[in-house]
């Protein structure tokens, strides 16, 4: 008889609970597709951001006491290097998978012929290594510094095998030196000379257009500082830091055993640095402030107006949800006061009630949540370029939100059934 009452209902006010299903659907629709691009914008925002630079670095420990006491800024040694040969452990971390890319650097002054010097950085292009794990790698300034605009040329490719002696220029110094793509330089260094040809003409908009930028090996032969690096940029995905991370950036050992290990295997860019130390000897690793606070700002924010909107969809539906049950009960109240003359109790009534509506919320639920999977990939394409990935904790929250909002939005007019007088609603009838 239950079973009966609530399909007779479903039929007879069909549009009615056709409207109820599309609202929940609206909702559960914004709501998943919200949740979905949240809890996917981290890595999707921190990956947009990577195209403007590296957000740590890492120097000898020696420089970089010398550069905290002095304000050392030129990026100069002070006779400190970093081991060339241990550039692949960085990838050996915990949070290996979180290093998207990184690149070494050395600097050598090198004279041209008509004695100008000119400052030479040699680092890796496109550099194909194997690493320690077995797996590959393709890193280097191509990706890094993607904002550089080839005026001339293009990209030097380290992989063709045809890298040796070449070389890529700024604007800056390829007008002050007269050359182009495809024209040579002769370079005098303090232990070798080498003859580069020029592959590529770029402008980075700042001091980078006054250097020469060529193979890692190329500036070590010029000062003879074959297996040494003054740095290493790294470019990796990392968390907003919160009040562990800064105390652990100030004092690791301040930490009780339990935070060491929550800050050690969250991906902090204190916790990724303090790794990196830990495989390149005698380094310092820190993060560059000012992208790690862009990066932690622009996702709260982000995360901030997804939860906002998500909220708002979902008080939207319950108001909706609220007056169309409301208006459903009214409609019925003639039939609710005969179930009452005759016996039934109030929770009865409230319970087919609400089977009725959660029936419908049921569906309005489900298409709601495809049509928000769809919507979500609809922004991380249009905002992203690339698909959001779906989080399966997301299914659980939308099931959990819609019974939320459909009790929210029921709860109105289950009261007012609760005060339906049988004696006044019957005779009103008549």
């Amino acid at each position: 008889m239950f079973f009966r009452m609530i399909r007779g209902t479903l039929l007879r006010q069909w549009k009615k609970m056709l409207m109820i299903a599309f609202t929940i659907a609206l909702g559960a629709s914004l709501a998943a597709a919200m949740l979905s691009v949240m809890l996917d914008v981290g890595d999707k925002v921190n990956q947009e951001l990577k195209t403007y630079g590296a957000n740590i670095t890492v120097v000898p420990k020696e420089n970089s006491v010398l550069n905290d006491l002095y304000s050392v800024e030129d990026g100069s040694s002070s006779g400190a290097y970093l081991r060339e040969d241990e550039l692949g452990k960085i990838k050996t971390i915990f949070w290996a998978f979180n290093i998207v890319d990184y690149a070494p650097f050395i600097s050598a002054n090198a004279n041209l012929d008509d004695g100008t010097e000119v400052k030479v950085t040699g680092s890796w292009f496109n550099h194909h290594m194997e690493l320690p794990t077995g797996e590959t790698l393709d890193a280097g300034i191509a990706s890094m510094r993607s904002w550089w605009e080839i005026t001339d040329g293009a990209w030097l490719d380290e992989q063709t095998g045809n890298d040796e002696n070449t070389a890529m220029i700024g604007t800056e110094l390829a007008e002050k030196a007269g050359v182009r793509a495809g024209d040579t330089l002769h370079l005098t260094g303090t232990a070798s000379d080498v003859t580069v040809k020029i592959i590529g003409v770029y402008d980075a908009g700042g001091d980078e257009d006054q250097q020469l930028f060529v193979p890692l090996n190329t500036a070590q032969k010029l000062d003879d500082l074959d297996g040494k690096i003054d740095s290493i940029e790294v470019s990796a995905l990392t968390t907003p830091d919160n009040e562990l991370a800064e105390r652990a950036a100030k004092d690791p050992s301040s930490l009780t055993v339990a935070q060491y290990e929550i800050w050690y295997c969250t991906a902090y860019a204190s916790s990724i640095c303090y790794q990196i130390q830990e495989v390149i000897t005698d380094s310092v690793a820190s993060p560059v402030r000012q992208v790690a606070d862009s990066e932690g700002a622009i996702l709260e924010k982000t995360q901030l107006l997804m939860v906002l909107i998500t909220i708002l969809s979902l008080i939207g539906a319950a108001l909706g949800i609220c007056n169309l049950v409301t208006a459903s009960v009214m409609e019925r109240s003639s039939e609710i006061g005969l179930m009452k003359a005759i016996g039934a109790q109030n929770g009865a009534i409230s319970g087919l009630v609400l089977t009725e509506i959660f029936i419908t919320a049921i569906f309005g639920g489900v298409i709601g949540f495809f049509a928000g999977f769809g919507f979500a990939q609809i922004i991380g394409h249009t905002v992203f370029g690339s698909a959001i990935t779906m989080k399966p904790m997301v299914i659980p929250i939308v099931a959990v939100l819609v019974v939320l909002v459909t009790l929210a939005g029921s709860i109105p007019a289950i009261r007012m059934l609760l005060r339906l007088r049988p004696a006044e609603v019957l005779h009103g009838g008549h």
